[in-house]
């Protein structure tokens, strides 16, 4: 019996809750040493200034919508890869592993290409103009945004190769990569920003390669481990595969894509009626919030990573007591560490804030924000349980309106 088999036989087998936690570990691990290295490039941006902070807080957008791409091709090749491994279509499992690692490295140089074409353009829309902040805020702007640029390639294709790891059950794999580069960013950021005195400029670059290091990592994770090949050879463009990533990966398109504009209208918002001063205040409170939640949440988002592949597998063989049974062992766990970490939060708000800012402006703005999200927190299990499983059936038009009413819908 081949590993293929193996593991088809371990993934419709094995008790749920059980098979879950196991695959769980370590894409938690990953999540969280991921964010916590987001929380430390916000850090030590942080000891450079307020306008530093809002200066990278101003690029997010972009990030944001490199990532959509990203996860919408990996997302979308590795549900895919999932539901066939189940039907135990193993051809065009692999096509797909092609096919979405491709587009996804076309589109990034594509991006990259149109970002330094109309980076002034960019730069003004997304606030960085001496109109709303201060002249140090836009400078700090531009110097992020050029290396992010430059990155964007294999920072849309590493969400690509990790999810196509994830989804056929090699979270271990996935995680050395993600956890390489997030440690490799962590020693970079002090010794770049205040070691060679490169300021933000030296943010820029740690990221930028620790995103190269983490695309190489995973790609040779890929070949080494039982995944499906990545060859050229299996590219195709055709309606069909096209539709198979886009009825998983639309979702996770829309979803990241409403981040970046709900953080422009954020953004844009801080900065109307203000002077400058205060809105680079609120622009790095906001941009540290976010960091701040997103660590909490990223716990969540690990441990529904490793749901998916159990629900893909089980989907596709048409075990659909297996799913709902997962299904509802991710709402239980989620939702009781989301409300313990929500509490926390809402205590702790404070404190919390002024380890990345000791500015008392972006303290008090900080402080109420990150309370008002705590409010809400727990609900967050359901929306993102709930979105996972729509979108690794199938459930394209359920799993997208679900994505887009939170940051879209709703917010902006």
């Amino acid at each position: 019996m081949d590993a293929a088999q193996n593991k088809f036989i371990r993934m419709t087998t094995e008790p749920v809750n059980k098979l879950v936690c196991r695959l769980a570990v370590p894409t938690i691990i990953s999540m969280l040493v991921t964010s916590l290295y987001n929380m430390a490039d916000t850090f030590f941006v942080g000891q450079v200034g307020t306008e530093a902070t809002a200066g990278v807080g101003l690029i997010f957008p972009v990030m944001a919508i490199i990532q959509a791409f990203g996860f919408y091709f990996g997302q979308g090749s590795g549900n895919f890869i999932s539901r066939a491994l189940g039907a135990q279509k193993k051809d065009e499992a692999e096509i797909m592993s092609a096919t979405g690692f491709f587009c996804s490295m076309l589109l990034g140089c594509v991006l990259m290409l149109i970002g330094f074409v109309f980076k002034p353009q960019i730069l003004t829309l997304l606030g960085a103009s001496e109109a709303t902040v201060s002249p140090a805020t836009v400078g700090y702007a531009d110097d992020y945004l050029t290396f992010i640029l430059i990155a964007a390639p294999f920072t849309a294709t590493s969400f690509v190769l990790n999810n196509q790891l994830r989804f056929q059950g090699n979270a271990m794999f996935s995680m050395i990569g993600l956890v390489t580069g997030a440690v490799i960013n962590c020693i970079l950021d002090p010794l770049l920003i205040f070691g060679l005195d490169m300021e933000v400029t030296g943010a820029a670059l740690a990221t930028a390669v620790s995103q190269f290091i983490s695309f190489c990592i995973l790609y040779v994770a890929t070949l080494k481990s039982d995944s499906m090949k990545i060859r050229l050879r299996n590219f195709r463009i055709g309606m069909y595969w096209q539709k198979g990533m886009f009825t998983a990966g639309a979702p996770a398109l829309f979803r990241q894509g409403l981040a970046s504009f709900a953080t422009l209208a954020l953004n844009s918002a801080a900065a109307i009626g203000a002077d400058p001063a205060m809105a680079d205040a609120a622009i790095a409170a906001f941009s540290v919030v976010g960091k701040v939640m997103m660590f909490a949440f990223s716990a969540l988002l690990g441990f529904g990573q490793g749901f998916q592949p159990v629900c893909g597998y089980n989907y596709g063989a048409k075990k659909y007591d297996r799913v709902r049974a997962s299904y509802m062992f991710c709402l239980r766990v989620g939702g009781t560490c989301l409300f313990v970490l929500s509490a926390l939060g809402f205590i702790f708000a404070e404190p919390v804030i002024s380890l990345f800012r000791d500015d008392p402006t972006v303290i008090a703005i900080g402080t109420v924000a990150m309370r008002w999200q705590c409010c809400t927190f727990p609900l967050m299990a359901v929306v993102a349980c709930t979105n996972m499983l729509y979108q690794n059936i199938g459930r394209v038009v359920g799993a997208t309106l679900l994505a887009v009413a939170r940051q879209g819908l709703m917010f902006i």
